[in-house]
This record gives C-alpha cells, structure tokens and sequence, in this order.
C-alpha cells in the first residue's frame, strides 16, 4: 500500500474544511464538542494554514486516493522554543486505520520537518496516546520524553523529541 503525502494547496480548501469535519465528528468523544446551527464543527484556526509560513497541511493518500490528513503548526503546550513543530491535527479514515498507514504518514512528517516535535493528546484519547507512543518510540529508538500537559481549556500527554539529526529517516 503506498502511502503518500501531498500539500493541501488553496483550492483545495475545501476538501480539507470536509475532512476536518469528519476528524471532528470522531474527535467529539474525547472533547465534547458540539456541531452549530449549521451541523458542523468549524475549525478556528483553519485559514492560518495558508495565511502563516509556521503552518502546513497534508493530505494522506493511499495509491492516490484521499486517506486523511496532516496539519503541522508551531503552536505548542510545552516547548516554548521558536520553529518547535506539533501535529495540530492527524486523521486517518476508519478503514485506513490499523494498516501502517498512519504510522507511514507520521513517520514521513516527522522526516519532512526536521528539528524539534511536540506531539499531544487529550488525556481520554486513549488510542491515540498508544498510537503516538508506538510511533514515536519506534522513529526515536526510545529518544523522547512524555510529560504532562496542561493549559485552561485542555489537558493531556505530550511526546517530546529532537530529529534534527534526522533520527529515524531510515525508518521510513
């Protein structure tokens, strides 16, 4: 299965403003979120992604088809050093799910964007911090730190680690 990653450029907006949707709907267990008036979820920050150089979204594709997306901002909870990057947002679809292809797209965004990693999780989310641990564990060889992490709206884990020598590219 060939997992690839492709830019979210401007007019394709749109595709992104679905997905999130989606992401948000499976995301509602673990932060209660509520749909508006017009049944949907909204993204505060989701213009940003082709307004500030500090943030970029992908898309995670599958032999070429639409699999889900990576939004990497520079926005973190922990790591107050300027250029440290998080994952803003990570969604595979269900049935892309527990094939490899989430831990591929993570892995190769990791490589992508050398340097510093803050990656979070809502502390209920617990599928996700198993996810993120594997993955993280696995591209590091065990070279991160797990903390907690807490601010007035949101609490969790968060990885930490430095890939600025390119720690796992022969992971890929």
């Amino acid at each position: 299965m060939k997992v690839a990653l492709t830019e979210v450029k401007e007019k394709d907006k749109s595709v992104l403003r679905n997905l999130l949707e989606l992401y948000n709907y499976d995301f509602s267990e673990y932060d209660k979120q509520d749909v508006n008036e017009h049944g949907l979820y909204g993204y505060t920050y989701f213009d940003h992604y082709w307004t500030l150089d500090s943030r970029q979204a992908f898309f995670v594709r599958i032999e070429g088809k639409l699999a889900g997306f990576v939004m990497v901002n520079e926005h973190c909870y922990v790591v107050k050093e300027p250029g440290t990057k998080s994952i803003g947002e990570f969604f595979v679809m269900k049935k892309y799910r527990r094939k490899g292809v989430g831990k591929r797209a993570a892995k190769m965004i990791f490589a992508k964007f050398p340097g510093k990693w803050e990656v979070i999780q809502h502390w209920d989310n617990k599928p996700s911090q198993l996810f993120w641990q594997n993955v993280i564990n696995q591209y590091t060889r065990g070279n991160f730190k797990k903390v907690k992490a807490k601010t007035e709206h949101w609490e969790g884990q968060a990885l930490l680690f430095d890939n600025s020598d390119k720690l796992g590219k022969n992971q890929l």
